[in-house]
């Protein structure tokens, strides 16, 4: 039981930290009391395989940026183009995923980063596939971008900031909430009430106020490319 690594400090350095696949409850900090009874079991065929299989290298794209920077839209063309060309690849939308897997999570910090460390798991899963990954999540606290990091693997993150100004996000709006937010009805909301960290050092930034979304994609595209992903 990896108790050490269970109880990481929020404001540490997760990405330091190596973890194997069998490392119990990585972030957790409540392990179930029948943690002990079970066990890791070694799958038959290595990621690699599959990777070669698919003629990709997978990785997992982490979008995060303000509400309404144009994440999701992005992500979903990238797959789209990703489709075109024979890879295999699956958008993980923040707002898709709290409809079932995360829909018991609030907005709070502490669910935040419950919601992050849920989504790089997934991640990782697909990446152990051979699956290229787009995951597109508001994740405002550096902190929590890093616990994903430590979680996928950081050969395996690449961490794209979606950059927009408060004013032109709130300018489009297109699920009205700014407007909420503004009213007071959306508490701890994301550039109004409650903070976005910049990245310090992103694989990428896409800044959407002079990007349109097919050229974020292909510049994503062109991007993995480069960087011998896809083969």
């Amino acid at each position: 039981m990896q108790a050490v690594l269970n109880n990481l400090n929020p404001d540490s350095k997760p990405e330091t930290v190596e973890f194997k696949r069998e490392s119990f409850g990585r972030f957790v900090g409540d392990l179930h009391a029948d943690a002990e009874n079970i066990s890791w079991h070694s799958l038959s065929v290595a990621s690699n395989v599959k990777e070669n299989l698919l003629s990709q290298v997978s990785v997992t794209l982490w979008m995060t940026g303000l509400s309404a920077s144009g994440k999701s839209s992005i992500a979903c063309a990238l797959d789209k183009l990703l489709t075109e060309h024979r890879y295999h690849s699956v958008v993980l939308d923040g707002d898709n995923l709290r409809h079932h897997l995360n829909s018991d999570l609030g907005f709070s910090a502490t669910d935040r980063r419950e919601n992050i460390r849920r989504t790089a798991e997934v991640a990782h899963l697909f990446n152990e596939a051979g699956i290229i990954a787009i995951a597109a999540l508001i994740s405002p606290h550096r902190a929590d971008r890093e616990m994903a990091q430590a979680i996928i693997g950081q050969q395996r993150f690449l961490e794209v900031y979606v950059s927009a100004s408060v004013s032109k996000c709130e300018e489009r709006d297109p699920k009205g909430l700014y407007v909420k937010a503004r009213q007071g009805k959306i508490p701890e909301f994301t550039g109004i009430s409650a903070p976005y960290e910049i990245p310090h050092a992103p694989a990428l930034e896409i800044n959407t106020e002079n990007t349109s979304i097919e050229s974020a994609a292909a510049r994503l595209y062109e991007f993995l490319v480069g960087q011998a992903y896809l083969k």
